[in-house]
């Protein structure tokens, strides 16, 4: 089962834009129920909290996902990925994945190296040793960050059906993210109506999803930019991890008192 993998993969692209505010400080913590249905199968937290790596002050991210109830029981899955992000670049200097799923468990950390070459950047792996990769390349966790400081802020100039692809490190190797904007929209969710930018992230076809269009996501349309849902279209049918609390945000949450469209 690589539900929370995937979960990650479609939260994510960099795009540059120096002097705007950041959309999140330390202290941001988000939880969400995942669902099958109306049963629930899962809860994930994903939070951001002052820390020092190698001496220096850094932000360490933690997105924890791990099964509950009777899905607990039948498959237990406890996924863990970390990031230490420079507050100024916001680039990952140290990224961690530790998965467990049902059997299968997985711990990788890779050290990233963004000085020592003018041209490219040096990663580190404890499994599979030095990679020479593209300047400014992010992990999982800190490409969410960036996208939220660095692209949904300019959300205005997109049009519907604009696509960004942008190329990450994850699972120890580079991995092409492709995001397609769909519009905005208000939804209804466990804390509230708001108004969200919706997107498909283009997925790859295979052993979970039938088409390159089965994973949905939907960010505030606020100054905050938070996921508060995804839906998974996979072979078993639909999953959707949905916001149920919240704390620590940069600004209000800005909540609706109509829905409009879904």
């Amino acid at each position: 089962m690589k539900f929370f993998k995937t979960l990650l993969f479609i939260i994510l692209f960099p795009m540059f834009s120096a002097g705007q505010e950041k959309a999140y400080l330390p202290g941001e913590k988000v939880n969400y129920s995942i669902n099958y249905g109306v049963v629930q199968g899962g809860i994930a937290t994903l939070e951001i909290v002052a820390d020092t790596f190698k001496g220096k002050e850094v932000w360490h991210s933690v997105l924890l996902g791990k099964t509950t109830g009777m899905a607990d029981a039948i498959f237990k899955v406890k996924d863990i990925y970390e990031s230490y992000i420079e507050p100024e670049s916001e680039l990952p200097v140290l990224s961690i994945r530790n998965i467990r799923e049902g059997r299968y468990t997985k711990y990788n950390e890779v050290i990233f190296d963004h000085y020592s070459r003018s041209d490219s950047a040096i990663l580190t792996s404890d499994l599979t040793g030095v990679h020479i990769t593209q300047k400014g390349i992010h992990d999982i966790l800190s490409c969410f960050y960036y996208l939220r400081n660095h692209h949904l802020q300019d959300y205005d100039g997109l049009k519907k059906g604009d696509m960004i692809t942008i190329m990450t490190w994850f699972t120890d190797e580079l991995y092409p993210i492709r995001l397609r904007y769909l519009g905005t929209f208000e939804i209804k969710t466990k804390v509230g109506r708001m108004k969200c930018l919706k997107f498909n992230p283009v997925t790859e076809v295979g052993r979970l999803f039938k088409t390159e269009d089965d994973v949905t996501f939907w960010f505030t349309a606020d100054k905050n930019f938070l996921p508060v849902r995804i839906r998974f279209e996979i072979f078993v049918g639909a999953f959707v991890a949905e916001i149920v609390g919240y704390e620590g945000l940069k600004y209000p949450l800005e909540l609706k008192k109509k829905d409009t469209n879904q």
